[in-house]
């Protein structure tokens, strides 16, 4: 049963009780309600340059288990690193809490950009050299855009939402857009596909068509009012919106332009039997999750929650999206929190009164263009598979994630 604040009335008079703290009382003596003294932050030289969080605040990325690899691993590789999204606030995710992700385990490469340059050649009029004083002259863009990993898929093993949602982040990105340096270049007619390389050992290239580079693809040297941290892609990184993780190539260095599509690296370690996932998908359909209440939180009591989540497409802006509170029997529409940006994370709520009884929450969403997230009995059904609680959705999922409340307020995986 959905429920607001305003149903708590006007704000509380002292001696009244209410759910949301202690209650002042009108005989209690000024002496009693004094504050605590509060100890000080001294200023140090490192607090003045750069800044710190408060030590209370502890939210972490964490090495994800996709893959079994660890990062970092014996050597210092890195492979896959999740962000908390149980504690995100707001759809920017800090850039030390972005996630992050190498092409097969690599190395970080730690480039110095006086000494980095983007070459842009192949069906060009003019192969041209860009270091990065170049780029930086040139007209800016600044947009929020999230990235997502095709291994950000949910199963019944999952402990909370950082495992299971964790490798999508989203950000504000400034640089120059692509369709400005390919105009500089000047394409040739037959030009229809470009291929994207990093600087990495394991080579992060990746083909794409012309059309989307001519559309809305950034060559990006900022993040959240900053340089681009290294591990993602310091000082360059090319991103392309709504597009699986994978194409937006980090230590950006060269971009070819080409006649047909190329099968690279990145493409052939994606190749599958199964022609529902055959290779690499482009576009990331939509997609939402509840990140609280979500798996690992407790519930102190029955009260007054907000249903909160985040939900993104690469279709698009979000347009809507559902809640539901009793496992998907009746959906009600969640508000949108401030104004949804096209393939930008969106945050949602809803609000909603538990009684005390087993539940099952869940959130969907539906794009710009249509297109609304599907159940796990849906994308079977459409596969004409049988349908089982952990159906493992092929290719990139995107299905409803449950999460199931108990009576005593734990939240566990609705999918365990």
């Amino acid at each position: 049963m959905a429920g607001g604040v305003a149903a708590l009335g006007p704000t509380q008079a002292l001696g009244q009780t209410s759910p949301f703290g202690t209650p002042l009382h009108d005989n209690m003596p000024m002496s009693d309600m004094a504050m605590p003294t509060t100890p000080m932050i001294k200023g140090t030289k490192e607090l003045i340059e750069y800044g710190q969080r408060s030590h209370f605040v502890t939210s972490m990325r964490m090495s994800h288990p996709m893959g079994g690899r660890p990062s970092p691993d014996m050597f210092g590789k890195t492979f896959h690193v999740a962000s908390p999204l149980q504690d995100s606030v707001g759809v920017v995710t800090p850039s030390s809490l972005h996630y992050f992700a190498t092409t097969r385990g690599a190395f970080v490469p730690d480039i110095d950009p006086k000494q980095h340059t983007l070459l842009i050649h192949g069906l060009v009029d003019r192969p041209l050299t860009f270091n990065m004083e170049d780029l930086k002259r040139l007209p800016s863009i600044t947009r929020l855009h999230f990235i997502e990993c095709a291994g950000n898929r949910h199963n019944g093993r999952q402990k909370n939402v950082q495992e299971s949602h964790g490798m999508t982040s989203c950000a504000e990105w400034t640089g120059v857009l692509l369709s400005t340096l390919l105009k500089e270049c000047g394409l040739k007619g037959s030009a229809k596909w470009f291929v994207a390389e990093g600087a990495e050992e394991v080579k992060g290239a990746s083909s794409m068509p012309i059309a989307k580079a001519m559309d809305d693809c950034l060559i990006a040297y900022g993040m959240n009012g900053e340089a681009v941290r290294p591990q993602n892609g310091y000082p360059l990184r090319l991103m392309v919106p709504g597009y699986e993780g994978i194409f937006h190539t980090k230590w950006l260095r060269r971009l070819k332009i080409v006649d047909r599509y190329y099968m690279n690296y990145n493409d052939y370690g994606h190749l599958e039997r199964k022609p529902e996932e055959a290779a690499l998908a482009f576009q990331i359909g939509p997609k939402s999750v509840i990140t609280h209440p979500s798996g690992g939180q407790q519930l102190p009591g029955k009260g007054f929650y907000e249903i909160k989540g985040l939900a993104w497409s690469g279709g698009g802006a979000i347009r809507m999206v559902e809640v539901s509170t009793d496992g998907g029997k009746k959906w009600n529409r969640a508000e949108i929190k401030g104004t949804a940006q096209r393939m930008a994370h969106t945050r949602f709520g809803f609000p909603w009164t538990w009684d005390g009884n087993e539940a099952e929450i869940l959130s969907r969403c539906t794009d710009e263009i249509g297109q609304r997230q599907p159940t796990r009995q849906e994308v079977a059904k459409y596969w004409n598979v049988p349908f089982e609680r952990n159906y493992r959705v092929p290719g990139l999922d995107n299905s409803v994630m449950p999460w199931r409340i108990a009576r005593d307020g734990t939240v566990t995986n609705g999918l365990a």
